[in-house]
């Protein structure tokens, strides 16, 4: 937040710059600082949000990777796995539950390790941008606040 006016109470003459300016301009001024002050948030929460997104863009990869090894590993491996565990000797029934139990644990860590790249980045809300907003409502209310004694 950049004022180009110290409108501090007692420094120098500021104070006493805005008491001989009219209604009109003091209403443009503070439009203009509004519009000003609208933008750089705006700015600063589409910068944060991207940060965000970069940092969640890996675990969201491996829920995709996941997804993928599990969807191939099925179609490729499924019946490698169970042939090789029926010459083992097990019933084809007992071989397909035991290959779909190893592919589904493995799929389950993945989503876990993904899950948990995806929760570092959380939460998706720019921190940065809501304290600046907070500030700069604490800072018009000060404004308001003097301005009505003043």
């Amino acid at each position: 937040m950049s004022h180009t006016e110290n409108t501090t109470p007692g420094v120098g003459g500021a104070q006493d710059d805005l008491r001989e300016r009219s209604f009109g301009e003091l209403a443009k001024s503070l439009s203009a600082d509004i519009s000003t002050l609208v933008r750089q948030e705006i700015a600063l929460a589409r910068a944060e949000m991207t940060q965000k997104g970069k940092q969640a863009a890996p675990g969201i990869g491996m829920f995709g990777a996941a997804g993928l090894l599990a969807l191939g590993a099925f179609g490729a491996l499924t019946a490698f796995f169970i042939l090789a565990l029926a010459e083992a000797g097990l019933d084809g029934w007992l071989a397909a539950l035991i290959v779909t139990v190893v592919y589904a644990a493995i799929a389950g860590v993945l989503a876990l390790r993904g899950r948990d790249r995806v929760s570092e980045a959380a939460p998706p809300i720019p921190e940065q941008t809501k304290e600046t907003i907070k500030e700069d409502i604490q800072w018009a209310k000060t404004r308001i606040g003097s301005d009505r004694k003043s």
